[in-house]
């Protein structure tokens, strides 16, 4: 499997590449007012408007800062009738990707309630990875209205 690297903050994170369409530099944003803060605003994705979660803040609390690394990656979600909606997730410093198998994610054996979309963790080389399980993210009630735009 291959997973995409990215951070928040010190901390390193993967989502698995099979949800991403596409990986975009950071664009201007239309802010959307009486959302929560880690939902900076949409975007024009080829004709779409697109909402955009910062998963740095989301994850850590800091909004993702503004480096030549800071990317936008659009990944799908199939939605309830079975079509697919898109959704862009700012993170810093997504430079990397890494192959994995599926025996390599070990149960981190913490759970936050809070955080329903982190799972298990990866150790390679010196560095421990936690996983973002994309599904669990769409699944948590405080982010579902995101998921009621355009169909795509």
């Amino acid at each position: 499997m291959l997973i995409l690297l990215f951070y928040a903050g010190k901390d390193l994170y993967a989502i698995e590449s099979s949800h991403i369409v596409e990986i975009i530099p950071r664009v201007s944003l239309r802010k959307v007012h009486h959302v929560p803060e880690y939902v900076p605003g949409l975007f024009n994705y080829r004709g779409t408007i697109l909402p955009v979660i910062d998963l740095c803040h989301l994850i850590q609390g800091t909004p993702s800062r503004s480096h030549l690394s800071t990317r936008i990656i659009i990944v799908k979600h199939p939605h309830q009738n079975e079509s697919l909606q898109y959704l862009g997730l700012m993170a810093e410093r997504v430079t990397e990707t890494l192959t994995i198998s599926d025996s390599e994610i070990r149960d981190s054996s913490i759970r936050a309630e809070e955080a329903p979309y982190l799972s298990g963790t990866i150790v390679d080389e010196q560095r421990i990875i936690q996983c973002v399980q994309l599904e669990r993210l769409f699944s948590d009630e405080r982010h579902t209205y995101l998921l009621m735009g355009e169909e795509v």
